[in-house]
């Protein structure tokens, strides 16, 4: 085994965890899940059937993954935050065929407690503050805040608000590095 696991971890049959992954108290990963190189599972954890995670996933405590969700490489997840897989749930019927899918891009994060109603896509970089409700597809670096989620800005690969000047040009104080806001789209230079 090339991976670490608690001893109170429960893996169901079927999984891929990549090498370096380390997988902590409690936590449930089941059956045909794809999880990828270095990730850190924290306690609590539960993963659905065929939940994919790339490499370097953050999960923190007590996070519901549920079928449907994929997440790319380098994506942070708060502690506590849930994902849901169906619009209207009901103990009574059975909509395990009309699970929606959501997709987390690259380098993303999801603050602690925020919620990801499913069907929609949080672009690469994007950043969700700790208690948002994402109830709409997120553009990449966008900052999305509150309850339902509303965009409050644009965050740099790093974490750090961009502030446009009026040629649409922002830097990151910790990088340095350049990024453009033309028509509503942030690319990194």
């Amino acid at each position: 085994m090339s991976y670490f696991s608690h001893p109170t971890a429960v893996i169901d049959e079927g999984c891929e965890i990549g090498e370096c992954t380390k997988i902590w108290h409690f936590s449930h990963i089941m059956p045909n899940c794809k999880i990828g190189k270095g990730c850190n599972i924290g306690q609590n954890v539960v993963i659905s059937p065929e939940v994919i995670l790339g490499n370097n996933v953050k999960v923190q405590n007590n996070v519901s993954l549920y079928t449907g969700v994929t997440c790319d490489d380098d994506v942070f997840l708060g502690p506590s935050c849930v994902f849901t897989n169906v619009i209207n749930p009901r103990s009574a019927v059975n909509r395990r065929s009309q699970y929606a899918k959501t997709h987390v891009g690259k380098g993303a994060t999801i603050g602690a407690n925020a919620t990801i109603v499913c069907g929609h896509g949080i672009g690469a970089y994007a950043f969700i503050g700790a208690g948002a409700v994402i109830t709409k597809d997120v553009p990449p670096y966008a900052l999305m805040i509150g309850n339902p989620a509303r965009q409050s800005g644009w965050m740099s690969e790093y974490g750090h608000k961009l502030i446009f000047d009026n040629n649409g040009k922002a830097t990151c104080p910790e990088s340095n590095e350049q990024y453009t806001l033309v028509n509503g789209v942030v690319v990194k230079q």
